[in-house]
């Protein structure tokens, strides 16, 4: 379990399933996904997941997250195409709609990236999102995130070819934005 300012990371429990499938099968979230999964989800296809999630994480991790405040499941965040020799990895999140714009995404993927840095001894991580998600991009900027490439009419969904961007950062990046971080948290002291 990995805890950060306001959410839980910890291992997906089967009773997180139905919420986790009706936040990804709403329409106004699942746009924002790249995920390779049916859409709608059906509850057999999500059962199939879950079985086959292996808590050793051979070099993919899955995370359910809750609030701290009071345990709510309210969405999923991982790390997948872990690269050991190059050190470096994708990561994922989805959030529930409700939970958009209250520093929870931020926070999730803050706690995932001392996790993939401190724990995983990574060098880089990295992420994709649609260029037309722009909630999304300003968070990771915030967070730290750099664009390292747009990658022109990569994936079919909606009816039409997608622009993506790469983005990533990298350890001494993220490191760097902790130390001045808690060297003003010192200073308003």
């Amino acid at each position: 379990m990995l805890e950060g300012n306001l959410v839980r990371l910890r291992a997906y429990e089967r009773d997180d399933l139905e919420k986790a499938r009706m936040i990804y099968n709403d329409p106004d979230v699942n746009k924002f996904l790249r995920l390779d999964v049916p859409y709608p989800l059906k509850v057999e296809d999500e059962v199939k997941w879950y079985e086959g999630l292996n808590p050793f994480g051979n070099g993919a991790y899955t995370f359910a997250i809750e609030t701290i405040a009071d345990g709510e499941f309210i969405g999923s965040c991982g790390i997948e195409a872990v690269d050991w020799k190059n050190s470096h990895a994708s990561l994922g999140i989805f959030l529930g709609k409700k939970y958009w714009n209250k520093g929870y995404g931020s926070d999730a993927l803050s706690t995932l990236l001392d996790f993939c840095f401190s724990e995983m001894n990574l060098h880089r991580t990295y992420i994709y999102v649609f260029k037309f998600n722009e909630r999304a991009i300003h968070t990771y900027e915030k967070i730290g995130f750099k664009v390292d490439a747009t990658l022109r009419d990569n994936v079919f969904k909606d009816g039409k070819y997608q622009d993506e961007l790469v983005m990533s950062i990298l350890r001494s990046e993220w490191e760097e934005k902790k130390r001045k971080q808690t060297q003003a948290h010192d200073n308003e002291r």
